[in-house]
């Protein structure tokens, strides 16, 4: 079943009660409130320009270990190299701009509207929102941001400019000592191939309350 928002409240139905596909709610709005909410209670906004706000709860959660986060030779070459800077939280507006021109493989169009921008700004300016950013030359190439709910780093989105480097950031994310879990909400070969696996929401929300 899926629920609907009250305008006047900022409430969201139990997470168990979100369809197979993790689809929970529709309608509410961005608020740095509502977001806070939603996220302590492992859920997230995921919707197209022009439509509705959605919100999802999966079943299973893709996650990373920090410290089961798998290396390749090649990535590790990369990273010894010392070709790639690494920073935090110095370039987030640049980096879901990058991020919202990427947009996702199986959505048309970009997910990271005007309104996602500026809500998840709002967010990092009240230190829930970070940002892995990696450059070279001084240029930023890649990066990743997400929202911080205590020792979780619930990611958002990466992008690429230049090969390997979201790989990096995420790999500076995990090696940061910062978190217990990076969230990645949904698997793909990607993230898979870094070492993440799939937990249950119930031990997901352990972690978030932990």
């Amino acid at each position: 079943m899926v629920f609907r928002l009250p305008d006047n409240e900022i409430v969201f139905p139990n997470p168990e009660l979100a369809d197979p596909d993790g689809f929970l709610a529709v309608g509410g709005d961005l608020s740095i409130d509502r977001l806070i909410l939603a996220y302590e209670n492992g859920i997230f906004p995921w919707f197209s320009e022009d439509d509705p706000i959605c919100w999802y709860s999966p079943h299973e959660r893709c996650v990373i270990y920090p410290d089961e986060v798998k290396i390749s030779k090649s990535m590790r070459k990369v990273i010894d190299s010392g070709s790639f800077e690494l920073s935090f939280d110095q370039a987030f507006e640049e980096v879901i701009l990058n991020c919202a021109k990427v947009g996702r493989k199986d959505q048309p169009g970009t997910w990271i509207t005007e309104e996602m921008q500026q809500a998840y700004l709002a967010l990092h300016h009240k230190g829930y929102a970070s940002s892995v950013e990696v450059w070279r030359g001084g240029m930023l190439v890649g990066g990743l941001y997400g929202v911080v709910m205590g020792n979780v780093f619930c990611g958002e989105s990466m992008f690429s400019l230049e090969s390997n480097a979201s790989k990096t950031a995420l790999i500076h994310l995990c090696r940061s000592g910062q978190f217990q879990l990076i969230d990645c909400q949904l698997p793909n070969d990607h993230l898979l191939s870094m070492g993440a696996v799939m937990i249950s929401r119930t031990d997901y929300l352990d972690y978030l309350q932990g």
